[in-house]
């Protein structure tokens, strides 16, 4: 049973694997989306699950006001004497010349328990990682931030003790590991193996010339040797590559004794080279040379699509189905808010079988909005809303979301128009650019439930409506998809971190917070979806 990549599809970046006994477990960044951090579960490295996110109070995570492509980046997820360890930053600053990167660590017994409230660690860059050591120290490395002129701002990798006693770093901080000439360092782990060190970062920028690069040490504090065949790991030689942007990767060893490399890629959608899912997850089989450094088992060093897998006993799970008819009091697993917790925002039992959302902010804010979505994870989808809404002003606007931030966006929603009455209307917003193409907006019935879709095939989205849900009305007009994604706008993959989401979403400009009632929302992958 061999491994298919990417293993986590659509925005998943940056994966922290560790195994605890039979199961294993991949932490990965969120930025501005609530709750924080995504782990996953699998028993057998092939199939996997979205298990939990950690990061679920306020107390512990509050990103508003946070800039696009900031809040949590990067998560360690380690294991030690029956407890989990998760180190993350909430990044509140992000263009310009500072990083305002907050480091936290959180710990709990259950992983899918409750996690306890975060303790505040330092602030000098991102890419935090605790290691536990066989001696039973701790020790915290992070990236270090320079901001000023003539410096390369990705200054090294720093490194310090932590205390479980005192629940803070204590003791000297060293700088001990520079980076190789790609430069960029960033992502650091330590692995002990072979009676060395080995520090594994990334480097080249989470774009196209991204990598992993490999040194190691007899101290943990160094003086840490570069591997003489670096990058370890990279698609940047090679365009013709599926997996493209390979790096900031993890390791873990199976029952077994097989290594295995979690690392972040990206698929370019073939029309336009773009990657609307982000960075995804993929693994990749490793093993130890003659020489003690880490390969690739083919001794390449590029990222395969189809992997040997470890052997394991299969472990499928259930699969989800693709349409949530709202029928339980508690809100699919998929669905994630914007920066904060909107619990107050909408309900599952005000009006059971019914998903009420109460109106919030415009899709602009960097606040509170009322919107739920969830990842793009294929190419070809079709995502689909029943809705009830009587709006009773043009301020008040209920319906379907396609969003990559809140400044690129297509919204198809319910509202009110003093002329036509209720009505549809379509939004778009490109880097912040505004418009509204529907030449006229479309009246509907003033009573029951309006159906909204939306479809996408690579770059074609296409949007439509329907007041029975089976006779469907096409808008006519082929919106661009591949701006939602992280290569689109200013800065492209340098200054975009995140992927496409689809979803539904309220807004009551006027204050009123006035509800719209979905019955389903289903979300369907495959051409012919």
């Amino acid at each position: 049973m061999n491994i298919k990549n990417p293993i986590l599809p659509g925005f998943n970046p940056d994966p922290s694997i560790i195994r605890v006994g039979d199961d294993y477990y991949i932490a990965v960044s969120t930025f501005e989306w609530f709750p924080g951090v995504q782990i996953h579960h699998s028993k057998d490295l092939v199939n996997w699950r979205l298990l939990t996110r950690p990061l679920n109070r306020t107390s512990q995570l509050n990103m508003a006001g946070n800039p696009n492509s900031c809040g949590v980046w990067a998560p360690c997820l380690s294991y030690d004497n029956g407890t989990f360890y998760l180190i993350y930053t909430d990044v509140k600053t992000f263009r310009g010349e500072y990083k305002d990167a907050h480091n936290y660590m959180v710990t709990t017994d259950d992983i899918t328990g409750d996690w306890s409230e975060p303790i505040y660690m330092n602030s000098s860059g991102f890419d935090p990682s605790l290691f536990h050591d066989d001696d039973g120290r701790k020790w915290f490395v992070n990236m270090v931030w320079d901001h000023r002129k003539g410096k390369h701002p990705f200054a090294g990798i720093l490194l310090q003790e932590y205390s479980p006693e005192e629940k803070k770093l204590v003791g000297p901080i060293k700088n001990i590991f520079k980076g190789s000439k790609i430069g960029k360092v960033e992502a650091p782990h330590i692995y002990k193996h072979g009676g060395y060190y080995h520090l594994m970062t990334a480097e080249g920028g989470t774009v196209l010339r991204h990598a992993v690069t490999m040194a190691r040490s007899k101290n943990i504090d160094g003086p840490y040797e570069l591997d003489p065949k670096n990058p370890m790991l990279t698609s940047y030689d090679n365009p013709e590559l599926e997996l493209q942007r390979a790096g900031h990767a993890s390791l873990v060893q199976t029952q077994k004794g097989d290594w295995y490399l979690a690392h972040l890629c990206g698929r370019r959608m073939p029309t336009r080279g773009r990657c609307p899912m982000g960075r995804e997850t993929a693994l990749q089989k490793v093993t130890w040379d003659e020489e003690g450094w880490l390969r690739l088992v083919d001794g390449s060093n590029e990222p395969k699509v189809e992997v040997e897998g470890p052997g394991l006993p299969e472990h499928k799970w259930e699969k989800e189905p693709a349409r949530d008819d709202f029928d339980t009091d508690k809100l699919n697993i998929n669905f994630q808010s914007l920066r904060v917790d909107i619990s107050d925002q909408y309900s599952l039992t005000d009006r059971p079988g019914f998903l009420r959302l109460y109106g919030g902010e415009s899709l602009s804010s960097h606040h509170k909005q009322t919107l739920l979505a969830r990842r793009q994870q294929s190419f070809f989808y079709t995502a689909q809303a029943g809705v009830e809404f009587e709006p009773d002003t043009f301020q008040q606007m209920a319906g379907i979301v396609c969003m990559y931030d809140n400044l690129t966006f297509y919204n198809f929603h319910v509202t009110l128009d003093e002329e036509l009455g209720k009505c549809l209307d379509l939004i778009t917003c490109h880097e912040g650019a505004f418009d509204f193409p529907l030449q006229e907006k479309i009246p509907v019935s003033s009573e029951g439930q309006i159906h909204l879709r939306a479809r996408v095939e690579y770059d074609k989205l296409r949007f439509s409506w329907s007041e029975d849900g089976k006779n469907w009305n096409e808008v006519g007009i082929d919106f661009d998809a591949s701006t939602l994604s992280d290569e689109y706008g200013e800065g492209g993959g340098d200054a975009h971190f995140t992927g496409a989401f689809v979803g539904i979403c309220c807004q009551d400009l006027s204050g009123r917070r006035q509800p719209a009632d979905f019955d389903y929302f289903e979300y369907k992958e495959g051409r012919e979806a």
